[in-house]
Parts: C-alpha cells; structure tokens; sequence
C-alpha cells in the first residue's frame, strides 16, 4: 500500500485537475448558448434564401447555372471537411473525421480522385497525415465564424467545380442536434440537389430580390404547380451568378456555425464528465489514504501496547 505522503500528493492532484476541469465546463457552457444564438440566428436566412434558389431551379430561365446542372461522368469529387481548432471535446472531431475517411476510401474503390478542402486545424492536420489532397485550408477561426474569412477557402472550391476539376462537391460536419447529441453528416453540396434546396418553392408567393439588380417575380399562368419565372434586369446571368455562390456560401456557413454550437457543447459535457470522474477518483484516494491513517495508528498502538508489556 502506497505511504500516506504520497496518497495525498496523489489527492492534491486530483483535485487541481478538478479544478481545471470544471473552470472548462462552465466556459463551454457559456460559449455553448452563445454559438447556439448564432446557429439559430443564422437560420432565417438560409431557409429564405434556399426558397429562392428552389425557385430558381424550377424556372424555366434562358440561362442555367452550372451549380444547378447533373454531370455525366463523375471522376473527380471535392470535399469540404469542418473540424474544431481545438481539442479536448470527445468524440467530435474523431466522428467526423472517421465518417470522412471512410467515405473517401469508397470513392477510391470507385476509382476517383479527391481534392479536400479543409476548415479547421484537426481536420487539416489530419488530412495531411493521411495524404490526402488538400487544395485550400483555414484555422484559427476562433469562437466567432465570419464569413469573408471562409469566403477565400469555399471559392477555391467552388472555381474548381465551375472549371471542371472537380465533377461534385460534398461537405462533411457535425451538425447540432441537442446539448447532448451531435452527429456527423455527409451532404452533396453540387450539384444542388432537390433534398437540399428543399420543397418550399410551391409554398411561397412571388418574391423581390436585390443584388446589384432587380428581379421581378411572377407565377406563370397555367405553369405546373411551383414552377416560376422570373424577369431579369438587365440580365441574368449576373444575377443568377452571384445568387448561387451566396446560397452555397451560406450552406457552408451554416456548417460552420452548427459544428461550433456542437463543439462546445460536445466539450461541455467531455469536462463535465471529466470533473464527475475526478470526484470519484479523489472519494477512492481519500478511502485509501483513510485506511493506510488507520493502518498506522493501529500498529503505533500496538506497538505502544507490547513495549510497556514487555518493560512491565
């Protein structure tokens, strides 16, 4: 049995790692409901500007937008990875990362070439250890997502897909279900799909959209249901050009702010369980050390006791 100094050397310890522990949980808690307002802030836009772009597809326009048109062949694929910057939050980025790496060694069976897009330092150290291909990157983007500092990485992205290196474009996060659940998810993100634009379109009424033009919608008579057309001035390629990049700038940001919410809470709950495991360890130091006390004394005592019998 260990000596009782160093039962307490051991205890002491403990208890300064409790410490810690639990300073972490309760910034995370706070950093938790703050990342959750702006994931929830966030979403209004992305629901009102993926009306538009569902309206967009179904438009019987002059003019078809790449991001909008399914490719024949596809050999090369893209893949935005969003990882934490930090650590110490469970499981997040290894379920992310496992639900990537898996997924690209199947394209490879398949025979494609992958270019990866990183966003965040474990996903991009994790990337290039594995080999992978990696085509633009950002870190440090701190507890706060801003969107010009993505805009440069996401555009690499999207100029390969519009050139032609790359066929489709995925994504893969942690998206935010609750403070005790987050999942991994892998999502197409061109081309654009039905199930990502949603099926709003034939919900909604004629909208006006201003981006350096105007757009005048209207509901063409006897068009199938949630069918649009719209009129472009002055033209619409412009319009539609940049329509498209901001709604897949606002997806990927959305992913941002969704596997941030899911960091924190996913660190929350890792030091709550931290500092719960740390109070049984030092209530069992503490039992040990109780004993070894008493272990002590009794033999102090008896000690005590044979020296006067022995004298007597």
């Amino acid at each position: 049995m260990a000596g009782s100094k160093e039962i307490r050397t051991k205890i002491k310890s403990v208890e300064n790692t409790r410490k810690i522990t639990k300073a972490m949980e309760m910034v995370a808690a706070s950093k938790m409901r703050k990342a959750q307002d702006r994931m929830r802030a966030s979403r209004p836009y992305a629901e009102k500007i993926r009306n538009v772009a569902a309206h967009l597809s179904l438009a019987h326009s002059e003019y078809k937008h790449p991001f909008l048109i399914k490719r024949e062949q596809v050999k090369n694929i893209g893949l935005i990875v969003i990882s934490s910057d930090k650590g110490l939050c469970g499981g997040l980025n290894t379920n992310v990362l496992r639900l990537s790496i898996n997924q690209m060694k199947a394209w490879e069976a398949e025979g494609k070439a992958l270019t990866v897009s990183a966003i965040g330092n474990k996903g991009y150290a994790f990337m290039n250890r594995v080999g992978a291909t990696v085509k633009s990157h950002i870190t440090g983007l701190g507890d706060v997502p801003h969107l010009e500092t993505l805009i440069g990485t996401i555009k690499v992205m999207l100029d390969a897909y519009t050139s032609g290196e790359i066929d489709q474009l995925h994504i893969c996060y942690t998206r935010f279900i609750n403070t005790m659940k987050q999942e991994p998810v892998l999502e197409q993100l061109l081309p654009l799909t039905s199930e990502r634009l949603g099926t709003h379109a034939e919900q909604e009424k004629a909208e006006t959209l201003t981006t350096s033009a105007v757009i005048k919608s209207s509901l063409q008579i006897g068009a199938a249901k949630g069918h649009w057309d719209y009129i472009y001035e002055p033209e619409s390629k412009p319009v539609i050009d940049q329509l498209m990049v901001r709604y897949i700038e606002s997806l990927v940001y959305n992913a941002v702010a969704e596997n941030m919410a899911s960091e924190q809470s996913s660190r929350m709950v890792a030091m709550k369980s931290a500092s719960d495991n740390a109070k049984e360890v030092i209530g069992d130091l503490k039992l040990v050390y109780n004993k070894a006390r008493q272990a002590a004394i009794t033999k102090e005592i008896s000690e005590i006791v044979g020296g006067a019998a022995a004298v007597s």
